[in-house]
């Protein structure tokens, strides 16, 4: 087996190279939320993945030092949303630090279990968290699917390149 040119292009590994990698790669965008003592919490993930259909399991990733962190860690439920390409501007303030997500416009009601439901979303899951995994500077959420609906309309947003985009025709 002979070398290829392109490895000797090969960078060390850091949290840069990661980083740069992954905006190379195209996501989902999820809004995931929780509640703690009337206080709604919620964040923009593009970690969010499918586990097992049975029992129907998902999981996310947050970093530590999120501001949500601290409501999610003591969750006992946390809600998933599915976004559409037409909430850009959702997406943008929930993943902006020290935004009021929850403040117009953003329309939401309390669904099962008391965790913030957002209108207008793709598809929701309220899931039970069964648990939270160390992962470095993140955490690992599995949560266990309990309710939701899918009944919004759209197609969905993605993120690439460092920006939300829209598929394409």
């Amino acid at each position: 087996m002979t070398a290829s040119p392109e490895l000797g292009t090969a960078q060390a590994a850091s949290p840069e190279l990661l980083k740069s990698v992954f905006r190379r790669h195209a996501a989902g965008v999820a809004v995931i939320t929780a509640q703690q003592g009337g206080r709604p919490v919620g964040f923009t993930a593009t970690s969010l993945n499918s586990v097992a259909a049975e029992p129907p399991l998902v999981s996310f990733g947050i970093g530590t030092g999120s501001s949500s962190w601290p409501v999610v860690a003591e969750a006992d439920h946390i809600g998933v949303h599915i976004l559409g390409e037409h909430q850009q501007d959702l997406a943008a303030t929930f993943a902006r630090s020290g935004a009021d997500r929850f403040g117009p416009p953003t329309d939401w009601s309390t669904g099962p279990e008391g965790v913030p439901v957002i209108d207008g979303v793709l598809a929701w899951l309220v899931c039970k968290v069964v648990a939270r995994i160390p992962a470095g500077d993140h955490r690992i959420v599995l949560g266990q699917a309990i309710a939701g609906d899918l009944t919004g309309a759209g197609r969905p947003l993605l993120y690439h390149q460092g920006r939300f985009n829209a598929l394409r025709d």
